[in-house]
């Protein structure tokens, strides 16, 4: 079950949009290796925002989360891909349903 999440929103800066997209996608298999990190979502907004969603069980995995591998990339690569600092929302999960096996990899273009 989980109980807690995190929602980051990230603004990219003019251009920098399709590398914006490819570090979230990269992201994914980073998430994967994370056991507490139940889902994880990178999304796009608008056509310069993004963000990631992700759920944890426990404040635990979240805090695990946050000083991982994911959290330092994405610190890293801000002020060369991103208009502002990330805004890092830490919010309860009240209601969910996840499948984990109908793991999504990545949406292919038509």
């Amino acid at each position: 079950m989980v109980t807690l999440a995190l929602f980051v929103r990230l603004e990219a800066k003019p251009g920098k949009e399709a590398e914006v997209e490819r570090f979230l996608k990269d992201g994914l298999e980073l998430a994967e290796a994370e056991p507490d990190t139940k889902a994880w979502f990178g999304i796009r907004l608008g056509p310069s925002t993004f963000g990631i969603f992700d759920v944890f069980p426990d404040e635990k995995g979240r805090q695990a989360h946050l000083s991982g591998k994911i959290a330092a990339a994405l610190m890293a690569k801000a002020p060369e891909l991103l208009a502002k600092p990330p805004v890092i929302e830490k919010v309860d999960v009240l209601a969910a349903k996840l499948h984990e096996a109908n793991i999504v990899r990545e949406r292919k273009a038509a």
